[in-house]
């Protein structure tokens, strides 16, 4: 849907702006022997790695399919087994599909912008690109090949054949960007081909379905909030013996010390039955005790 496509396309720019930001106050080559390879795939993957779950934690499906997965697989039937698969492989890989564009944005940009990759691989070009080969051994060309990030570390000698060589290591890495695109957009838009060909629905009404599962968890959010602040009304209620709002308070409930220490802590989610938890420390008060005690006359002096 359009939502998902403007979703899509905020966190791509915001990837794209904090990218150039991390660049360019971070990314630093260290220029030396093994630590350029470290240093240059630390800052390609490990970014992208740490998007990608965040892109997992955002999405809503993600807790759904894991908080759900008893109810995927219980008292579901032989045939109907198969088909439970094949849906959670669905949701996964539509997941997998959000959660993949900021990561990928990440790869993207950095593949194109050249740096990270001419710092990972500069230690490892090819002796002949040098334009005149020295006579030195292959430690003393590694440690030159890894200085070439660094323009100021070069020799002068050199300069020439390290321009060379780094415009060949940003080549070859704008041309990996560009083809991870087209690899990503070819197989997104097959993706969408494939769905639409295999879906039961036509196109008017597969917008119709995508409407009214919007339209639901809209009004399904709206109930949840409404409901359970009336529920916790009832509780807050039964504890101070007003709600906030009330008009004409006529009288105000005196908690004990006992009650304050019964909903105070740490509230974790407890089973009542097999059916029923207490959501909180208040509500496990509630449904226990009897709301008796002191109760004052907000008309009369304290």
């Amino acid at each position: 849907g359009k939502e998902v496509v403007i979703a899509n396309a905020i966190i791509a720019m915001l990837t794209i702006g904090g990218q150039q930001l991390f660049s360019f106050f971070t990314f630093s080559c260290p220029c030396h022997v093994g630590q350029n390879l470290i240093y240059g795939l630390a800052f390609l993957g490990v970014p992208a790695l740490i998007l990608l779950i965040v892109g997992y934690a955002l999405n809503n499906q993600t807790w759904r399919l894991v908080m759900g997965k008893r109810s995927h697989f219980e008292r579901v039937s032989s045939p109907n087994w198969l088909l439970k698969c094949k849906l959670v492989c669905f949701v996964l890989c539509s997941i997998t599909g959000r959660a993949l564009v900021a990561p990928v944005t990440w790869l993207a940009v950095t593949l194109i912008n050249g740096s990270y990759y001419s710092c990972a691989v500069s230690e490892y070009v090819p002796v002949h690109y040098y334009g005149a080969a020295p006579n030195v051994t292959a430690s003393e060309r590694s440690r030159i090949l890894a200085t070439f990030p660094c323009r100021q570390l070069v020799p002068p000698e050199l300069t020439r054949a390290r321009d060379e060589v780094i415009l060949l290591l940003r080549y070859q890495s704008q041309v990996a960007g560009w083809l991870l695109i087209a690899v990503v957009v070819i197989t997104v838009f097959l993706s969408y081909c494939l769905a639409s060909c295999f879906s039961p629905l036509s196109f008017l009404h597969f917008r119709y379905w995508n409407s009214y599962l919007h339209n639901e968890q809209e009004l399904f959010d709206e109930a949840t909030e409404q409901h359970s602040r009336l529920y916790a009304m009832q509780n807050v209620r039964k504890f101070f013996g007003f709600v906030p709002g009330s008009e004409n308070v006529k009288e105000i409930r005196i908690p004990s010390l006992r009650e304050w220490q019964a909903i105070s802590g740490l509230a974790f989610l407890k089973r009542v039955d097999q059916e029923h938890y207490d959501y909180s420390l208040l509500h496990d008060w509630a449904l226990k005790e009897r709301a008796s005690g002191k109760y004052l006359r907000i008309d009369e002096d304290p």
